[in-house]
């Protein structure tokens, strides 16, 4: 008997354009992932990223942060070089926003959670070996982007960190 394998990845991809209700209504699946380990959220007009990853990785039964916070991935999974990160079960934490932003060592801030999707197109580092530069752009698979589940870029600078979690 064949073994079926399904990576994280393939699982959210069946969820792209799945978004937020327009107006009061709210879109009853976003709430399920919202509900699924907090009871608050009373409308999908709240960030959602973290929900839809723990609500991907809860139907896979793979380790999950079961928090609404972004950053709370960086304590979920091994954690992976952003140059070794591949399309499957490799999550990817941003900063959220412009201007100075704390580090990975502050949990409680801002931040962004997706699927590793890829890169964009050209170099993503610069520099000599001891002062490596992230530069370039990140592709995430992720709920709350454009009020949906979309792939979408963002700069690689702004990446916190990559976890694996298989």
């Amino acid at each position: 008997m064949k073994k079926l394998e399904v990576t994280a990845y393939d699982l959210a991809q069946r969820f792209v354009g799945t978004a937020e209700a327009p107006g009061m209504a709210s879109n009853p699946l976003v709430l399920a992932m919202l509900r699924l380990d907090q009871a608050w959220p009373a409308g999908d007009d709240v960030a959602w990223c973290s929900a839809f990853l723990n609500f991907v990785a809860w139907l896979l039964r793979l380790p999950r942060s079961k928090s609404l916070s972004a950053r709370s991935w960086l304590q979920v999974g091994t954690p992976v070089a952003l140059e070794d990160a591949v399309a499957g079960f490799d999550v990817v934490i941003l900063q959220r926003g412009t201007g100075a932003q704390p580090g990975a060592e502050v949990l409680n801030a801002p931040g962004h959670v997706g699927l590793f999707a890829g890169f964009e197109p050209g170099e993503l580092f610069t520099g000599a070996a001891s002062t490596v530069r992230l530069q370039g752009k990140v592709l995430l698979l992720g709920g709350n982007q454009g009020d949906q589940v979309s792939i979408a870029s963002y700069p690689a600078g702004r990446v916190l960190g990559v976890r694996r979690l298989v």
